[in-house]
Protein backbone atom coordinates (compact mmCIF):
# COMPACT_ATOMS: atom_id res chain seq x y z
CA UNK A 1 0.00 0.00 0.00
CA UNK A 2 2.90 2.37 0.70
CA UNK A 3 3.96 2.04 -2.93
CA UNK A 4 0.70 3.66 -3.98
CA UNK A 5 1.59 6.79 -2.01
CA UNK A 6 5.05 7.34 -3.45
CA UNK A 7 5.47 9.86 -6.28
CA UNK A 8 6.68 8.51 -9.60
CA UNK A 9 5.55 4.96 -8.80
CA UNK A 10 2.98 4.72 -11.60
CA UNK A 11 3.18 1.40 -13.44
CA UNK A 12 1.83 0.44 -16.85
CA UNK A 13 0.77 -2.96 -15.47
CA UNK A 14 -2.42 -3.39 -13.46
CA UNK A 15 -2.57 -6.96 -12.12
CA UNK A 16 -5.89 -8.77 -12.56
CA UNK A 17 -6.95 -10.73 -9.46
CA UNK A 18 -5.51 -14.29 -9.48
CA UNK A 19 -8.39 -16.58 -10.38
CA UNK A 20 -9.29 -19.23 -7.77
CA UNK A 21 -12.00 -21.45 -9.32
CA UNK A 22 -11.59 -24.34 -6.80
CA UNK A 23 -12.69 -27.03 -9.28
CA UNK A 24 -13.42 -30.52 -7.92
CA UNK A 25 -14.74 -32.75 -10.73
CA UNK A 26 -15.41 -33.03 -14.46
CA UNK A 27 -18.15 -30.71 -15.74
CA UNK A 28 -17.89 -28.16 -12.93
CA UNK A 29 -17.69 -24.53 -13.92
CA UNK A 30 -16.89 -21.36 -12.02
CA UNK A 31 -17.59 -17.72 -12.88
CA UNK A 32 -16.93 -14.44 -11.11
CA UNK A 33 -16.58 -10.69 -11.35
CA UNK A 34 -14.24 -8.55 -9.23
CA UNK A 35 -13.37 -4.88 -8.91
CA UNK A 36 -11.53 -2.48 -6.58
CA UNK A 37 -11.31 1.20 -5.62
CA UNK A 38 -9.12 1.90 -8.67
CA UNK A 39 -11.93 0.59 -10.94
CA UNK A 40 -9.75 -2.29 -12.15
CA UNK A 41 -12.52 -4.79 -13.02
CA UNK A 42 -12.14 -8.44 -14.03
CA UNK A 43 -14.60 -11.00 -15.41
CA UNK A 44 -13.48 -14.60 -14.93
CA UNK A 45 -14.54 -18.13 -15.86
CA UNK A 46 -13.22 -21.69 -15.48
CA UNK A 47 -14.33 -25.18 -16.52
CA UNK A 48 -13.25 -28.71 -15.54
CA UNK A 49 -12.77 -30.63 -18.79
CA UNK A 50 -11.85 -33.82 -16.87
CA UNK A 51 -11.65 -34.94 -13.25
CA UNK A 52 -8.22 -33.31 -12.86
CA UNK A 53 -7.77 -30.93 -15.81
CA UNK A 54 -9.24 -27.43 -15.91
CA UNK A 55 -9.14 -24.36 -18.12
CA UNK A 56 -9.63 -20.79 -16.98
CA UNK A 57 -9.85 -17.40 -18.65
CA UNK A 58 -10.32 -13.80 -17.61
CA UNK A 59 -10.69 -10.33 -19.09
CA UNK A 60 -9.83 -7.22 -17.09
CA UNK A 61 -10.23 -3.57 -17.92
CA UNK A 62 -9.56 -0.17 -16.40
CA UNK A 63 -10.73 3.08 -18.00
CA UNK A 64 -10.46 6.29 -15.97
CA UNK A 65 -10.27 9.97 -16.85
CA UNK A 66 -9.12 11.93 -13.81
CA UNK A 67 -7.79 15.44 -13.38
CA UNK A 68 -4.12 14.43 -13.40
CA UNK A 69 -4.23 11.38 -15.65
CA UNK A 70 -6.30 9.19 -17.95
CA UNK A 71 -5.76 5.42 -18.10
CA UNK A 72 -6.96 2.87 -20.66
CA UNK A 73 -5.99 -0.71 -19.82
CA UNK A 74 -7.41 -3.90 -21.37
CA UNK A 75 -5.97 -7.32 -20.61
CA UNK A 76 -6.96 -10.99 -21.05
CA UNK A 77 -5.56 -14.28 -19.73
CA UNK A 78 -5.97 -17.98 -20.54
CA UNK A 79 -4.69 -20.82 -18.37
CA UNK A 80 -4.60 -24.62 -18.23
CA UNK A 81 -3.93 -26.67 -15.13
CA UNK A 82 -4.34 -29.54 -12.71
CA UNK A 83 -6.73 -29.68 -9.75
CA UNK A 84 -7.43 -32.26 -7.06
CA UNK A 85 -9.35 -32.59 -3.85
CA UNK A 86 -7.17 -33.53 -0.88
CA UNK A 87 -8.19 -36.22 1.66
CA UNK A 88 -9.21 -33.54 4.17
CA UNK A 89 -11.60 -32.01 1.53
CA UNK A 90 -9.39 -29.04 0.71
CA UNK A 91 -8.69 -28.18 -2.94
CA UNK A 92 -5.28 -27.81 -4.61
CA UNK A 93 -4.89 -26.24 -8.08
CA UNK A 94 -1.81 -25.62 -10.27
CA UNK A 95 -2.17 -23.51 -13.44
CA UNK A 96 0.06 -22.09 -16.11
CA UNK A 97 -0.95 -19.65 -18.81
CA UNK A 98 -0.50 -16.65 -21.05
CA UNK A 99 -1.95 -13.14 -21.07
CA UNK A 100 -1.86 -10.13 -23.37
CA UNK A 101 -3.34 -6.68 -23.85
CA UNK A 102 -2.79 -2.96 -24.32
CA UNK A 103 -2.19 -0.13 -21.88
CA UNK A 104 -2.08 3.66 -22.19
CA UNK A 105 -1.53 6.46 -19.69
CA UNK A 106 -1.92 10.20 -20.40
CA UNK A 107 -0.47 12.47 -17.70
CA UNK A 108 -1.38 16.16 -17.43
CA UNK A 109 -1.48 19.20 -15.15
CA UNK A 110 -3.68 22.34 -15.14
CA UNK A 111 -0.98 24.71 -16.42
CA UNK A 112 0.79 22.67 -19.11
CA UNK A 113 -1.98 20.33 -20.22
CA UNK A 114 -0.66 16.93 -21.36
CA UNK A 115 2.86 16.41 -19.99
CA UNK A 116 3.51 12.79 -20.97
CA UNK A 117 1.88 9.95 -22.92
CA UNK A 118 2.87 6.31 -22.43
CA UNK A 119 1.42 3.41 -24.41
CA UNK A 120 2.45 -0.18 -25.00
CA UNK A 121 1.37 -3.75 -25.55
CA UNK A 122 1.64 -6.27 -22.70
CA UNK A 123 2.66 -9.93 -22.82
CA UNK A 124 2.58 -12.20 -19.77
CA UNK A 125 3.43 -15.81 -18.88
CA UNK A 126 2.39 -17.05 -15.44
CA UNK A 127 2.33 -20.03 -13.10
CA UNK A 128 -0.04 -20.15 -10.15
CA UNK A 129 -0.84 -22.40 -7.17
CA UNK A 130 -4.18 -22.17 -5.31
CA UNK A 131 -5.13 -23.98 -2.14
CA UNK A 132 -7.79 -23.70 0.53
CA UNK A 133 -7.15 -23.52 4.26
CA UNK A 134 -8.33 -25.92 6.94
CA UNK A 135 -9.58 -22.93 8.92
CA UNK A 136 -13.32 -22.29 8.64
CA UNK A 137 -15.57 -19.94 10.55
CA UNK A 138 -19.26 -19.08 10.68
CA UNK A 139 -20.80 -15.82 11.83
CA UNK A 140 -24.40 -15.44 12.96
CA UNK A 141 -25.98 -12.24 11.63
CA UNK A 142 -29.44 -11.14 10.51
CA UNK A 143 -31.00 -14.37 11.72
CA UNK A 144 -28.73 -16.79 9.85
CA UNK A 145 -25.21 -18.26 9.74
CA UNK A 146 -22.65 -16.93 7.24
CA UNK A 147 -20.02 -19.65 6.57
CA UNK A 148 -16.57 -18.21 5.86
CA UNK A 149 -13.63 -20.08 4.30
CA UNK A 150 -10.06 -19.00 3.54
CA UNK A 151 -7.34 -19.78 1.06
CA UNK A 152 -4.14 -18.67 -0.63
CA UNK A 153 -2.97 -18.18 -4.21
CA UNK A 154 0.66 -17.69 -5.21
CA UNK A 155 1.37 -16.41 -8.71
CA UNK A 156 4.65 -15.71 -10.48
CA UNK A 157 4.53 -13.82 -13.79
CA UNK A 158 6.98 -12.78 -16.47
CA UNK A 159 5.63 -9.56 -18.03
CA UNK A 160 7.03 -7.64 -21.00
CA UNK A 161 6.18 -4.38 -22.73
CA UNK A 162 5.96 -4.49 -26.53
CA UNK A 163 5.93 -1.56 -28.97
CA UNK A 164 6.45 0.81 -26.03
CA UNK A 165 6.08 4.48 -27.01
CA UNK A 166 6.88 7.49 -24.86
CA UNK A 167 5.29 10.68 -26.17
CA UNK A 168 4.80 8.94 -29.50
CA UNK A 169 8.47 7.95 -29.85
CA UNK A 170 9.81 4.36 -29.64
CA UNK A 171 11.23 3.54 -26.20
CA UNK A 172 12.99 0.60 -24.51
CA UNK A 173 10.67 -2.38 -23.99
CA UNK A 174 10.97 -3.22 -20.29
CA UNK A 175 10.35 -6.60 -18.70
CA UNK A 176 9.90 -7.77 -15.12
CA UNK A 177 9.30 -10.85 -12.99
CA UNK A 178 6.38 -10.23 -10.64
CA UNK A 179 5.41 -12.30 -7.61
CA UNK A 180 1.80 -11.88 -6.43
CA UNK A 181 0.93 -13.84 -3.24
CA UNK A 182 -2.65 -13.26 -2.14
CA UNK A 183 -5.10 -14.51 0.44
CA UNK A 184 -8.81 -14.73 -0.12
CA UNK A 185 -11.93 -15.19 2.01
CA UNK A 186 -15.25 -16.51 0.73
CA UNK A 187 -18.57 -16.00 2.48
CA UNK A 188 -21.56 -18.07 1.37
CA UNK A 189 -24.40 -15.73 0.35
CA UNK A 190 -27.16 -17.87 -1.14
CA UNK A 191 -27.06 -21.23 -2.91
CA UNK A 192 -23.87 -21.49 -5.01
CA UNK A 193 -23.27 -17.72 -4.84
CA UNK A 194 -20.32 -16.55 -2.70
CA UNK A 195 -18.85 -13.17 -1.92
CA UNK A 196 -15.06 -13.10 -2.25
CA UNK A 197 -12.47 -10.72 -0.78
CA UNK A 198 -8.88 -10.74 -2.11
CA UNK A 199 -5.89 -8.98 -0.57
CA UNK A 200 -2.17 -9.39 -1.09
CA UNK A 201 1.08 -7.97 -2.36
CA UNK A 202 2.87 -7.41 -5.65
CA UNK A 203 6.66 -7.71 -5.75
CA UNK A 204 8.87 -6.88 -8.72
CA UNK A 205 12.16 -8.80 -8.87
CA UNK A 206 13.73 -6.31 -11.29
CA UNK A 207 14.16 -2.57 -10.88
CA UNK A 208 12.13 -0.97 -13.65
CA UNK A 209 10.86 2.55 -14.32
CA UNK A 210 7.56 1.85 -16.11
CA UNK A 211 6.88 -1.86 -15.50
CA UNK A 212 6.94 -2.33 -11.75
CA UNK A 213 4.88 -3.70 -8.86
CA UNK A 214 3.10 -0.48 -7.97
CA UNK A 215 -0.63 -1.23 -8.20
CA UNK A 216 -2.96 -2.84 -5.69
CA UNK A 217 -4.12 -6.47 -5.87
CA UNK A 218 -7.02 -5.87 -3.46
CA UNK A 219 -10.33 -6.95 -4.99
CA UNK A 220 -13.92 -7.60 -3.93
CA UNK A 221 -16.33 -9.67 -5.99
CA UNK A 222 -18.92 -12.39 -6.51
CA UNK A 223 -18.14 -16.04 -7.39
CA UNK A 224 -20.44 -18.93 -8.36
CA UNK A 225 -19.53 -22.62 -8.72
CA UNK A 226 -21.91 -25.15 -10.28
CA UNK A 227 -21.58 -28.89 -10.85
CA UNK A 228 -18.90 -29.58 -8.26
CA UNK A 229 -18.62 -31.97 -5.36
CA UNK A 230 -20.67 -31.15 -2.29
CA UNK A 231 -19.09 -30.06 0.97
CA UNK A 232 -17.06 -27.07 2.10
CA UNK A 233 -13.79 -26.36 0.28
Amino acid sequence: MLLLLLPGCASLYFPPPPQVPLLTQKGEWSAGVHTNASQNTAVQGAYAISDHLGVMGSASFLHTNKKKEAVDHDFAELGLGYFTRLPDKRVLEIYGGYGGGRTKRVERNPTEGITRTLEAGLNKYFVQVNYTSKEKKSYYLLGRDWPLTYGTAMRASYVTLTDFRLNGQPAFNEDNILFEPITYARVKLIGPLDGQFISGYNFGLKHRKFLKAANSVFQIGIVVNLGGQSGEK
